[in-house]
């Protein structure tokens, strides 16, 4: 089953987000009956007017959804527009032989549009990237019970009732108590507040394009030379050091004597004026 929705005025909440509350609230709710005879309707015979019917009385459900998360300083309405998105995939996905209701389904749609929305605007640097990450934000603020910071006693409940380690808790902690600050100054600010814009503290007065360039060209002149130093080299002089030096698992004195029948003595010595040619051939 494949189709698409097309967006309805009164899934778009705009300016008046009080009349569209008033709108989708006069929506009557489906009875049990009705509603599995839209979702049947859509899962097997892919009647639009029946996902229209599902999305428009489930839309009050979105405004509640949303509602929970005003804590975050998002606009409400923009909350109720991701969610709706939420909801028509939900309705799409839904399946009615499971035996569960459509509501308790979306629920889980509506508000994964409505955390990625958040984890997007919420902050201009991301909070929360992975998945225990993304967990542990939205679960962190509701378990704080004030705007303290957490004792370790509290952060190590918090910890173990979320499944994750105690300094991701306190980490994402201090993520939260964060706030965003722009990298450049003002226009209208004066020299005395410079001290404060970022664009002066974290300067990297290292990153000096010439001394890369120079740098990048000692590296690539140093690696040609060791190419060129170790292609002069004796095929075994070559195998001993690659052996002692280039491979995973390095290779012993008396391993490479038993290899080419003689003493690890005279290994060492291959070795050394070996690593002596390559010294002097970089050096050059």
């Amino acid at each position: 089953m494949s189709f698409s929705l097309q967006p309805v005025d009164q899934m778009v909440p705009g300016a008046n987000l009080a009349a569209y509350v008033q709108a989708v609230s006069s929506i009557p709710v489906l009875s049990p009956e009705r509603e599995r005879e839209l979702t049947d309707d859509l899962y097997y015979n892919d009647n639009l007017n029946a996902a229209r019917e599902l999305i428009m009385s489930h839309l009050r459900f979105v405004v509640h959804i949303a509602r929970s998360y005003s804590g975050y300083g998002l606009a409400e309405a923009d909350l109720i527009q991701e969610g709706n998105v939420g909801l028509m995939k939900a309705v799409k996905r839904f399946n009615p032989e499971k035996g569960v209701r459509l509501v308790s389904f979306a629920v889980h749609w509506i508000k994964a549009e409505m955390h990625e929305f958040i984890l997007r605007n919420w902050r201009i640097v991301k909070v929360a990237t992975t998945k225990a990450q993304r967990k542990l934000f939205f679960n962190l603020r509701s378990k704080k019970k004030g705007l303290a910071w957490l004792s370790a006693a509290e952060a190590q409940a918090v910890a173990e009732d979320l499944g994750v380690d105690v300094k991701e808790v306190q980490r994402m902690e201090g993520r939260l108590s964060s706030r965003d600050v722009a990298y450049d100054l003002p226009t209208d600010s004066d020299d005395e507040d410079s001290w404060q814009s970022p664009q002066y503290y974290l300067q990297d007065h290292d990153a000096d394009p010439a001394m890369a360039v120079e740098e990048g060209d000692w590296q690539q002149n140093s690696e040609a030379q060791l190419h060129s130093a170790l292609a002069d080299l004796d095929e075994r002089s070559r195998d001993i050091l690659a052996q002692r030096w280039l491979a995973e698992e390095k290779a012993t004195l008396h391993e490479l004597a038993d290899h080419y029948g003689v003493s690890a003595e005279r290994i060492r010595q291959l070795e050394a004026n070996a690593m002596k040619k390559l010294r002097a051939a970089i050096a050059a």
